[in-house]
């Protein structure tokens, strides 16, 4: 067996509205078809992929309920998403990670949950990291 690539993260959220809206406003993704499931929720999409489920939950899932540490996404167009970022008041960190050309930009969603997005190339030249 080969795996190929992440196919999706599934998050519980107490938030559903908000996060919609965090994932749509901040990271440009687009709620879209879901299976019509007998609990409440939304996919996440990024062109023809969603790689972002989330999950309607009444009680809001605590760091001892969460099963996941980060995601994280590759990217282009840093200067843009730095912006957005900084435009929408989102605190972030930037990091690189130890002899690989990689730039991540550690973000935390509505809910709390760590994302790192990950950019390469000469967009993160220069930057004090």
């Amino acid at each position: 067996m080969q795996l190929d690539m992440l196919d999706h993260v599934n998050i519980r959220t107490a938030n559903l509205e908000e996060m919609v809206d965090w994932y749509t406003d901040i990271l440009g993704m687009t709620s879209g078809k879901r299976p019509s499931f007998q609990f409440p929720g939304a996919w996440m999409y990024m062109g023809d992929n969603a790689p972002v489920h989330l999950i309607g939950v009444t009680e809001t899932p605590t760091h001892e309920t969460l099963q996941i540490e980060h995601f994280a996404f590759s990217a282009t167009g840093l200067p843009g998403f730095l912006e957005k970022l900084e435009q929408s008041g989102v605190d972030y960190e930037l990091g690189r990670v130890p002899e690989f050309e990689i730039l991540q930009v550690n973000i935390f969603d509505y809910d709390g949950n760590h994302i790192h997005i990950d950019f390469v190339g000469p967009e993160t030249d220069g930057l004090p990291v």
